[in-house]
């Protein structure tokens, strides 16, 4: 732990003590004087600004003075004798100052101005490009192309960089990233924060809720859209790439003049993997804990349900308060114009529904295959036991049954259905390539492969992927076109993707 987290932060202390309104004024002079560039203030100009406000009317310049030496104790101040506009012993004797406000103090000031614009609520946003320009700075970062002599080897384009650039990419990336997370963490806690808890209670929201859920929904799409592409790009960056470049960024910095003293070269250069670990973290998460994007991802999601929800108990609410007696009227009026029973019954089920409906659970299941429907499966047997008290349900001792044969029989049918799909998906492929717009008529499960497949490579810089049976493949697309994909269940129009298979 750092032992400055230890000590009292005495520049702060002006915020809450008595005559904070004074020291408070005074200082928020200061800055805004430091904003236009003026950082030296004498006492005379601060007490001509303060005298401007009715609440220092009966303020005295001996009062002034003795605020700006309390500050000057916190550390808010710093003293500088004035020398420039002596004209005589008894001037210089008298020790006139100006003063400068201090990083620390413009720091904070700049922070409660940021609080005082923040309100009690929070701000943020959820944009649809932040992922996109965050993508666009990553790759313009480790941008690289193969060594035509040595296999394996990289060259990367930032390496041509100079150092300056280079920083000020460094710098757009994780400015583009703090932005992002905080925007979107800051909008998160305001759509949970209580004040829109309050407003998705009432009927106001229910104009608002259409709007909002489609701004989610399109930040979602984005999200899936992006995080899969940076997640491949951060697994494929090496660490021994970003430490060259950290030091290349530590050698940059130090060329930057200051009279301070600076950290250690070892230290700058951790503190530059730590921020690039720092977003592998968020978006990649870590042995013990889920990634960022993880919880962002779930909390969008989330997010929309509760506005849903809202959204339905607010109509069922105002649904339960509308009169329905038009509609019973109208109701007995079909009924007493009808001139058949039979007919009155009809009209009964469709408005009433089966009256003493009866519903049986069968136990489990006969496949784990989701795509199954409930007509191919067989009937089951319920057997109805009686209802009353003292029935006991007969049972008696008897061996463990071995179902080793059925297991063999399932497994060996399975490995049949597997070899038959296999099959199926070799038939497609011709000189080690699937040309989807050259494919005729296939199976449903064929089908599905595919998608999966390009949904793989789509995840890859490179449009890389493997199949289940651990062959790599590069998927390509030929141009612009649309193609159509027919199957037993329908026709699926996309772009026109090329499949070759690498091995």
């Amino acid at each position: 732990m750092n032992d400055q987290l230890l000590k009292a932060i005495s520049e702060v202390t002006y915020l809450t003590t008595e005559n904070a309104w004074r020291y408070r004024s005074i200082l928020r002079y200061f800055y805004q004087q430091h904003e236009r560039l003026r950082h030296y203030l004498f006492p005379e100009e601060i007490y001509e600004y303060l005298q401007q406000s009715p609440h220092f009317q009966e303020y005295t310049e001996e009062q002034l003075q003795n605020d700006l030496n309390q500050l000057v104790q916190w550390k808010n101040l710093i003293p500088r004798q004035e020398t420039g506009r002596v004209s005589s012993i008894e001037d210089f004797k008298k020790k006139k100052f100006r003063y400068q406000a201090t990083p620390y103090t413009i720091e904070i000031e700049r922070m409660v101005q940021g609080l005082e614009k923040l309100g009690d609520s929070f701000g943020g946003s959820l944009e649809r490009t932040l992922f996109d320009r965050l993508l666009e700075f990553l790759f313009q970062l480790t941008a690289y192309h193969k060594h035509p002599f040595h296999e394996g080897k990289r060259e990367y384009e930032a390496d041509k960089l100079s150092n300056e650039e280079l920083y000020r990419m460094w710098e757009d990336l994780f400015d583009q990233f703090r932005k992002m997370a905080e925007n979107a963490t800051d909008y998160i806690a305001y759509l949970k924060s209580e004040k829109v808890e309050e407003v998705m209670m009432t009927e106001a929201f229910l104009a608002f809720k259409d709007s909002l859920t489609e701004y989610l929904r399109n930040f979602m799409t984005a999200l899936q859209r992006s995080s899969l592409k940076i997640e491949a790009v951060l697994n494929d960056t090496s660490n021994t790439f970003i430490q060259r470049v950290a030091k290349r960024l530590v050698t940059y910095q130090l060329l930057i003049p200051r009279l301070t003293d600076l950290p250690k070269e070892e230290q700058l250069v951790q503190q530059f993997i730590d921020q690039w670990e720092s977003l592998k973290k968020w978006f990649l998460g870590g042995t013990s804990h889920e990634s960022e994007l993880s919880f962002l991802q779930n909390e969008t999601n989330e997010t929309i349900r509760r506005m849903t929800r809202f959204a339905q108990r607010l109509g069922e609410r105002s649904q339960n308060f509308r009169s329905k007696r038009k509609d019973y009227l109208h109701l007995a009026k079909w009924f007493s114009e009808m001139q058949d029973i039979q007919d009155a019954h009809k009209l009964s089920s469709v408005v009433f529904g089966v009256f003493h409906t009866r519903h049986f659970q069968t136990d489990g299941i006969e496949t784990e295959d989701i795509y199954s429907e409930i007509w191919d499966q067989p009937p089951t047997i319920f057997t109805l036991k009686p209802r009353i008290r003292n029935y006991k349900e007969k049972t008696r001792p008897g061996a463990i049954v071995s179902k080793e044969q059925e297991k063999k029989e399932t497994l060996k049918q399975y490995m049949l259905e597997k070899e038959a799909e296999q099959k199926m998906l070799e038939q497609i492929i011709e000189q080690k390539q699937i040309v989807i717009s050259q494919l005729k008529r296939v199976d449903p499960y064929v089908r599905k492969t595919i998608l999966n497949w390009i949904g793989k490579a789509m995840g890859n810089k490179e449009q890389i992927g493997k199949t289940e049976t651990g062959r790599r493949f590069k998927l390509f697309q030929l141009d612009d076109s649309m193609i159509q994909l027919e199957s037993e269940d329908g026709v699926l129009t996309m772009p026109n993707y090329v499949f070759y298979f690498i091995d």
